[in-house]
């Protein structure tokens, strides 16, 4: 049995990265992508950069979830990658804007919300 403070382990609490890129040479390729975009955003990932998105996740369990959910809808053509990385791998991440180094999480932490 896992103590209580197990849940906030930071290296139990996941990170998804979905990296991509696909064509937008028609319309059909365009509107393909655009529909991707959207339905990541519908399942809560956040814009880290361009075709990069990335989604917290408390646990390896439910980022497996929303992985499953990315892959039932990928694009019909196109490169896609899905990464996970623990909480702790993740604060390892150097950040820049510009050659200034950039502190602090890109995502909204209030967007999480734990009832006791």
């Amino acid at each position: 049995m896992s103590k209580p403070d197990d849940r906030f382990n930071r290296y139990r609490i996941m990170w998804i990265f979905v990296m991509f890129d696909l064509p937008t040479y028609t319309k059909r390729e365009r509107k393909a992508a655009a529909d991707f975009r959207k339905k990541l955003l519908k399942n809560g990932f956040k814009l880290l950069q361009f075709s990069v998105y990335i989604r917290h996740q408390m646990s390896k369990e439910n980022a497996e979830v929303h992985i499953n959910y990315v892959k039932d809808n990928l694009p019909p053509d196109g490169k896609v990658e899905i990464l996970m990385v623990t909480d702790r791998q993740f604060g390892l991440m150097e950040r820049f804007y510009g050659r200034k180094p950039h502190r602090g999480p890109e995502q909204d932490e209030s967007e999480q919300l734990m009832l006791f």
